[in-house]
C-alpha cells in the first residue's frame, strides 16, 4: 500500500510540474517579447501559477519520505534513477527565474506607467487647446448678438424636447446643455458691458481649467496606484517564491550530496 501511495504521489507531483511548464509555453501565445505589456502579462501569469510546481515538488518529496519509512528490506532495493536530483535542480532554477523576474517586471511597469502619464499630459494639452478655442468662440459670439441668440434658441429647443437630430439625449448631456445655455445667456447680458464680460470669460476659463486639472490629478493618481499595486503584488509574491524554491533546491542538493558521501 505504501508503495502504491508513494508512486501515486510522485506521478501527481510530476503532473503538477509538467502542467506548469506546459502553461508557461501555451498561455503567452502569441509571443511578443519586445512589448512591455506582453512581458507584464507573461510575468503576472507565471507568478500567479508559481505555487503549482511547488505543490508538485512537495508531493514528490512526501513520496520519498514514505519510501524512507518503509521496511529495510524494501529500502535496500533502490531505484536506479534518483528523481530528487532533477527536482532539486529544477527548484533551484525556478528560484533564480522568479528572482530575475522582479527587476524585469518593475522596469516594464515603469514603462507602462510613464506611457500612461504621457498620454494624460497629451490629453491635458489637448484640453487646454479646446478651452482656448471655446473662449475664442464665446468672444466671437458676444460680438454677434444674432448668432448668440441663435445658439441659445437651439439649446433651448433641445432641452425642451429632450432630443437632438431626432435622437434622445442623456441626462448628463441635458445638464451640459443647460449650463451652456446659462453661460450664453449671461454672455449676452454682459456683451454690452466689456469689463464685466471679460471677468465672466476669466471665470469660465478658470472653472474649465480647474476641472481639467482635477481630471489630470485623478488620472495620474490612478496610474500611480495601479503601478504600485503591480509592484507590490507581483514583486513580493515573486520574491517569496524565489526564496522558497531556492531554499528547497539548495538544501535538497546539499542533503543528497552528503548522503552520497556517507559510508554504506
Amino acid at each position: 500500500m505504501n508503495s502504491f501511495t508513494s508512486l501515486s504521489l510522485k506521478l501527481t507531483g510530476l503532473v503538477f510540474i509538467l502542467s506548469f511548464l506546459l502553461d508557461g509555453f501555451i498561455l503567452p501565445l502569441p509571443y511578443r517579447f519586445n512589448q512591455s505589456q506582453w512581458q507584464v502579462g507573461f510575468v503576472t501569469t507565471f507568478v500567479d501559477r508559481g505555487i503549482v510546481p511547488l505543490l508538485g515538488i512537495i508531493l514528490v518529496l512526501i513520496a520519498y519520505w514514505i519510501d524512507a519509512n518503509r521496511d529495510r528490506d524494501v529500502i535496500s532495493r533502490k531505484s536506479r534513477f534518483e528523481l530528487r536530483w532533477p527536482i532539486f535542480i529544477f527548484s533551484t532554477l525556478l528560484g533564480l527565474v522568479f528572482l530575475l523576474m522582479i527587476p524585469v517586471h518593475i522596469n516594464n511597469i515603469n514603462q507602462i506607467k510613464n506611457n500612461a502619464l504621457t498620454q494624460i499630459q497629451q490629453g491635458v494639452d489637448q484640453g487646454e487647446g479646446q478651452i482656448q478655442a471655446f473662449l475664442v468662440q464665446l468672444n466671437t459670439l458676444s460680438q454677434n448678438p444674432q448668432l448668440l441668440d441663435q445658439q441659445i434658441s437651439q439649446r433651448t429647443q433641445v432641452i425642451e424636447t429632450g432630443r437632438f437630430q431626432g435622437q434622445p439625449i442623456s441626462t448628463e448631456q441635458l445638464e451640459t446643455l443647460r449650463q451652456q445655455k446659462e453661460q450664453l445667456t449671461n454672455l449676452r447680458n454682459l456683451s454690452k458691458k466689456p469689463k464685466e464680460f471679460k471677468q465672466e470669460l476669466d471665470r469660465i476659463k478658470n472653472e474649465l481649467q480647474t476641472q481639467l486639472q482635477d481630471r489630470r490629478t485623478q488620472a495620474e493618481s490612478q496610474a500611480n496606484l495601479e503601478a504600485l499595486k503591480q509592484w507590490l503584488r507581483i514583486g513580493i509574491q515573486s520574491m517569496l517564491l524565489s526564496i522558497c524554491y531556492s531554499l528547497i533546491g539548495w538544501l535538497g542538493i546539499r542533503e543528497l550530496g552528503s548522503m552520497k558521501k556517507r559510508p554504506a
